[in-house]
């Protein structure tokens, strides 16, 4: 129905949270391709998939998307969490919008996978400044996607962007916001083991404390 609406594409939002604890990993990943093969034998147009980091082999699960029908990933899911009202003894929905932090995981597998798994990748994670664009289309994505910083904000964050990030290609030289795309994937960088080790010794080093022992960066 939505394609004969008029679509150019379709998101396939897969939602989805085992708590069967006879439900193996296996089981849920074949449902995850089921819905995929299903949904893309019924239409004509391209499909993005959506889904969330949560499998033990996410760049596996990535190519078997691929092949199953998906001709584009989002990544990835938001999962919201609830909370619980300690005086009603309830538990309540609980929305608390993204900041750039959240940018890192998705911005760390787009980096992974892209050039591997033939699809085109969008972010939608952590998405907020004209950085985070820039180091999304910079990691492989075709698409960075952004909702938190428009509710705090409002839609006129969109013009300035799109001006910031033409600034800055414009400043360094840059032809299209296209040459830029996987500049910094793990096939192009100098050091593409960065991306896998966890550089837990350097990151601590990167803390720096004052004689007094206060918390410098």
């Amino acid at each position: 129905m939505i394609e004969q609406a008029g679509a150019d594409a379709l998101e396939l939002n897969i939602y989805y949270i085992p708590t069967d604890p006879a439900l193996t990993g296996a089981e849920v990943e074949q449902m995850y391709l089921d819905v995929v093969r299903d949904v893309k034998a019924n239409i004509s147009i391209p499909l993005a998939v959506k889904v969330g980091p949560f499998f033990s082999s996410f760049a596996n699960m990535a190519m078997r998307l691929a092949k199953a029908g998906a001709d584009g990933l989002v990544i990835f899911n938001r999962f919201y969490q609830p909370d619980f009202d300690l005086e009603r003894l309830e538990v309540v929905p609980n929305l608390t919008l993204s900041n750039s932090h959240e940018l890192r995981l998705p911005l760390r597998w787009v980096s992974i996978l892209y050039g591997k798994v033939p699809v085109d990748f969008a972010i939608t994670r952590g998405v907020h400044t004209y950085e985070d664009v820039l180091k999304g289309v910079m990691a492989g994505a075709s698409v960075t996607m952004m909702a938190s910083e428009l509710l705090r904000n409002g839609v006129q964050r969109i013009g300035l962007i799109v001006q910031e990030v033409a600034r800055w290609l414009e400043e360094h030289e840059y032809q299209s916001l296209m040459q830029a795309r996987g500049s910094m994937s793990q096939q192009n960088v100098a050091e593409p083991a960065a991306f896998e080790r966890a550089n837990y010794m350097k990151v601590l080093q990167s803390w720096k404390f004052d004689p007094t022992g206060v918390l410098l960066r």
